[in-house]
């Protein structure tokens, strides 16, 4: 059977799922490569209003920074490692030691089969929006299945594995489908990734924004990570009131100059100072700027310059992205040895 959720935000889906999972009757106990978790097969949930992608009650809170770097390194078809890991230096210890990842999402869509399929799906949508064959593939068994023996082929295999889009009554509706998901460490950072492709896909074919469904097949937290499930709570979330939906061609370019800005902040023989007075001289669509606004303030975090990261913020004029970055920067900020332990418990961020 279907266990179903849906709600008007990613917010109030994901508070549905973790009060399911803290109702032990509801879940069962399934072994993993990772540790013991806690499962629900068969789910389905749906988002009504994709733009409000932002889990904002997980606690500890979530990485916006690493979120948002994560998607324009899926818009650019990248898999270079070094991109992301100065985000989430945790990353490597859950996907792999190395130049590259395995199971890179964008690098999947764009460039791994010999064919971007986002431009395909935008060229099939623009001629023939009735279509119901437009599917992104994920997943390759050529390279993704175990060996005959069990033995994973990487440790950065997709959770994610296809896309299914249809164009009706004028939008984009976007069903997701995932083999294995993660409410803690994955979900919250899932419905950014995927959701932010289906605005910007609409704003290629100038269509409004549909819903936007999952299916995951199994979704489980793992053990150690049960106590944050029990002490999340609802909060009030601020609207997400920025818009991504641009022409291609200018959509192309904002996510092209928003991977060179992230090189830029990578780059620690440049400071917090120059980072912010280059932001002020930024010519991208205010949306655009805002998610640079939270890139920055997470490098200028990382230097040490925290009054630099606050007035890069007090700019940014999406009060999402307020909420969340002040959500953060109290999660990093805490004590040395109470983050420490915290560290010590948490799989990534």
């Amino acid at each position: 059977m279907f266990k179903v959720f849906q709600q008007h935000t990613a917010d109030a889906v994901w508070q549905d799922i973790a009060a399911t999972f803290r109702r032990d009757s509801e879940t069962k106990q399934q072994a993993s490569r990772a540790g013991q978790t806690r499962e629900i097969m068969n789910v389905a949930l749906s988002i009504e209003d994709p733009r409000q992608r932002w889990v904002v009650s997980r606690q500890p809170a979530i990485n916006p920074a690493f979120a948002i770097a994560e998607v324009i390194w899926i818009l650019n078809g990248r898999n270079d490692a070094a991109f992301l890991n100065y985000f989430n230096n945790q990353l490597p210890q859950y996907a792999g030691v190395g130049r590259t990842y395995h199971g890179a999402y964008g690098h999947r869509l764009r460039k791994h089969l010999e064919i971007d399929q986002l431009d395909r799906a935008f060229r099939v949508f623009k001629r023939k929006p009735e279509c119901r064959q437009v599917v992104l593939q994920i997943w390759d068994s050529r390279v993704d299945l175990p060996n005959a023996e069990g033995k994973e082929s990487s440790q950065d295999i997709p959770c994610n594995v296809v896309s299914l889009l249809k164009v009706r009554n004028g939008a984009l509706e976007w069903t997701q489908i995932l083999r294995s998901n993660d409410i803690f460490r994955g979900q919250p950072y899932n419905f950014v990734q995927f959701t932010t492709l289906q605005e910007v896909i609409a704003g290629w074919l100038n269509l409004e924004l549909g819903s936007y469904n999952q299916f995951s097949d199994s979704l489980h937290v793992y053990k150690n990570c049960d106590k944050y499930i029990d002490f999340s709570s609802q909060i009030t979330v601020e609207e997400n009131k920025d818009r991504l939906a641009l022409p291609k061609e200018e959509s192309d370019a904002a996510f092209t100059e928003l991977a060179r800005w992230a090189e830029q902040i990578a780059v620690h023989s440049i400071s917090g100072e120059e980072l912010a007075i280059r932001v002020d001289r930024s010519e991208l669509p205010n949306a655009f700027r805002n998610m640079l606004c939270i890139l920055i303030a997470e490098g200028a975090r990382r230097r040490g310059q925290y009054e630099i990261g606050k007035e890069v913020m007090d700019t940014c004029t999406n009060p999402a992205y307020k909420q969340l970055w002040d959500h953060w920067f109290a999660r990093v900020c805490k004590q040395p040895q109470i983050l420490l332990n915290e560290t010590k418990l948490m799989k990534t961020l």
